[in-house]
């Protein structure tokens, strides 16, 4: 039989105000961070609060305030490490601000996306940061923002979004890696992404939907045809989706009488697989195949060779973003800005003149 003693029932604000000696209302000024209290009162009430061991109730709290104190994020995979070190700057900035973040997974699925913007809006979240999987598919994001929802767009711009938004050069940074590969004799370049089409081919940039993708792929096809070199829209491959998926696209590419000299990757979970099918093809990197990755993932700089790679400010993005949403919600209501953080390219062993 159980001898345990019966638990006591919760702590309530009028008992925190009756141990205090002050009035309930007072008493949920202090607990509830709004209103101006005295400093002595603000003590006695603390005090009580913790020696009774009182624990709010954030329901309540926000229905007195209109504040939950949360951020709502929405990503497209958070198993991919970019997303990871990006959560870890938005998380640091809402911790020092007094907000909390509720993260939600898409799974790159605007359907996905759409559910867990209902479900943060229905759990009051105060706020909303946001990387769109479909930048042409925003309508439900108009609507939180319209709904008073302040909302920051991250590492995904929108031109059919009028709000603040945090995105890297993308561009700017496939221009110069391919530039660099171009000068060391490559002409058979491909670009591989885990974005998709219907039919699982590439044809215009406006086939891809992620903004951060199509720009690099953009900057990429322009020095190519720069360069004079025809038809590259062919040595663009999509659909590397999962490490299964991802490792049947390299082989069949490797395999090709028409193999490509150099790879760029468009994310390290990415880079990582070309590493290994090269691995397990018997190619070597760079005498076989240049390759350079987007994002500095930790694996990059202990493989044998160790890999290039553009270094995005992915802590810096998720940091600036939750900034931006903070000004936001402490009442900044200047026009939307539009952030671009500049990238580096970190020159490492895998890139070499194309073999002959």
């Amino acid at each position: 039989m159980d001898q345990s003693p019966p638990r006591s029932p919760s702590v309530t604000v009028a008992d925190v105000a009756r141990k205090a000696g002050v009035s309930k209302a007072t008493a949920a000024r202090v607990l509830g961070g709004y209103g101006t209290v005295s400093d002595r009162v603000r003590d006695a009430v603390t005090a009580a609060a913790r020696a009774l061991d009182y624990q709010p109730n954030e329901l309540a709290r926000s229905m007195t305030t209109g504040r939950s104190g949360t951020i709502g994020v929405v990503v497209g995979d958070i198993e991919n490490p970019f997303f990871s070190l990006a959560m870890r700057g938005i998380t640091d900035v809402a911790r020092q601000a007094g907000f909390t973040v509720v993260l939600i997974n898409s799974g790159e699925d605007a359907e996905a996306e759409k559910a867990a913007i209902r479900t943060l809006l229905a759990k009051r979240v105060d706020g909303l940061i946001v990387s769109p999987a479909k930048e042409s598919d925003v309508g439900h994001l108009r609507e939180a923002a319209r709904a008073g929802r302040p909302l920051v767009l991250l590492d995904r711009g929108s031109e059919m979004l009028d709000v603040d938004m945090v995105i890297a050069d993308d561009r700017h940074a496939a221009e110069g890696i391919t530039r660099r590969l171009i000068a060391l004799g490559h002409r058979r370049i491909a670009y591989l992404t885990a974005c998709d089409t219907p039919d699982h081919r590439f044809r215009t940039p406006s086939d891809i939907n992620t903004g951060s993708v199509r720009r690099r792929i953009q900057g990429f096809l322009g020095v190519c045809r720069e360069a004079g070199l025809d038809g590259m829209e062919d040595r663009v491959h999509v659909g590397a989706v999962t490490p299964e998926h991802t490792h049947r696209i390299v082989t069949g590419m490797l395999q090709s009488s028409q193999r490509p000299t150099a790879i760029i990757a468009s994310d390290s979970v990415i880079g990582l697989e070309v590493f290994k099918v090269c691995r397990a093809l018997g190619l070597s990197i760079p005498d076989d195949l240049s390759l350079v990755s987007f994002h500095d993932a930790d694996w990059t700089s202990v493989t044998t060779p160790p890999v290039t790679v553009v270094r995005q400010p992915v802590y810096r993005l998720g940091e600036t973003a939750a900034k931006l949403l903070v000004e936001r919600l402490n009442g900044n209501h200047a026009e939307a800005s539009r952030v671009v953080l500049q990238t580096k390219v970190i020159e490492r062993a895998s890139v070499a003149e194309a073999p002959v």
